[in-house]
């Protein structure tokens, strides 16, 4: 038998919540409000280097593309920090020092999505940031918290460091009503960001972001960021520290999300081959910037910090088949002989 649409929300939600997701909110699936601002954004070039952003373009405007008949959007958030990890991880996003969030939230989406389906019997996909699925603007119109100037979902008691998920449904469901943005007149995001990454309020250059840079990138990165890159090794959460919500945001609580251990040595991870990477780090987020990535953000920060110490693995670097690794560690051996 069907649950009436006001049960069955409730139902739901208290399902969510049981999975360990610690936030849920309903709202339409077609709350697309910044559809032209995204098609600008792709226009402009601010995701360039992403090209399976403008390749799904027209499916993210339109969630019934991805599921026909599609009514209702449920999200949930599960936080991440901040928490109290070996400070060896201080080089890498809060976010990505545990098990790969994917792995953490696809599990438990597949199974709100198929309590849908068969409470409801309605017609569910379960989807996380790697769907074409603009899940920011659908949790934004569900209450889930506002957008913030540095582009991120903010939530008056909880920050922004949280993952979203999404389920579409063609289920009835009651939906929940949209928080307003309470940044006011604070540009604290925008000031903190040194790479200059935001030409306006609610706009980010992605080719100048450092979490961008140091995942996504491939290949040498420009000489203007390297300096910036400072002691970031994988993600940057710059824009989120200087945020005032995030000021008294929740502890984690998902013990999947913390790191098992401490984090090894730049120079050791600078060293790692193809087959030492898999090992060490599938499975985890810090797989996404792959051996390449991860050894030659490792150079730049030794270069940063001027470790002389580090001469003799910056010189094996030199040798490396990536001509990104080979790239930086020239750059950081040029560094520390200047530094001199």
């Amino acid at each position: 038998m069907k649950l009436t649409a006001l049960a069955l929300t409730e139902a739901l939600k208290a399902r969510a919540l049981a999975l360990g997701f610690e936030r849920v909110a309903i709202g339409p699936a077609d709350a697309i409000t910044h559809a032209q601002q995204f098609t600008e954004w792709l226009a402009a070039g601010y995701g360039k280097g992403m090209d399976w952003l403008a390749e799904s373009r027209e499916i993210r405007l339109e969630p019934a593309r991805l599921l026909p008949g599609v009514k209702s959007a449920v999200v949930v958030a599960l936080h991440y920090g901040p928490r109290e990890d070996d400070p060896s991880w201080d080089v890498v996003s809060r976010y990505a020092r545990g098990a790969d969030y994917h792995n953490v939230m696809r599990p438990r989406l597949h199974v709100l999505r198929d309590y849908l389906i068969e409470a409801a019997g309605a017609d569910s996909r379960a989807s996380l940031d790697t769907s074409a699925v603009l899940e920011r603007d659908l949790a934004a119109a569900a209450g889930l918290g506002w957008i913030g100037k540095n582009t991120n979902l903010i939530a008056p008691r909880a920050g922004s460091y949280f993952f979203i998920g999404t389920v579409l449904t063609t289920a009835e469901l009651v939906a929940d009503g949209p928080v307003a943005d309470h940044c006011g007149t604070c540009i604290a995001c925008l000031d903190a960001c040194p790479t200059q990454a935001f030409p306006a309020p609610w706009v980010l250059d992605a080719r100048r972001c450092l979490a961008y840079l140091t995942i996504e990138h491939r290949g040498p990165i420009a000489d203007e960021f390297k300096p910036h890159v400072a002691d970031w090794l994988f993600g940057c959460d710059i824009c989120q520290d200087v945020c005032p919500w995030n000021r008294k945001a929740p502890l984690a609580r998902e013990p999947a999300l913390a790191p098992s251990g401490p984090l090894e040595s730049l120079e050791t991870l600078l060293a790692l081959d193809d087959e030492a990477f898999r090992a060490r780090f599938r499975g985890t987020a810090l797989f996404r910037a792959k051996r390449a990535g991860l050894a030659r953000n490792a150079a730049l920060i030794l270069g940063n910090r001027g470790q002389r110490a580090a001469e003799p693995a910056l010189r094996r670097a030199l040798e490396d088949p990536d001509e990104g690794v080979r790239n930086a560690a020239g750059w950081a051996l040029q560094r520390l002989h200047e530094a001199r």
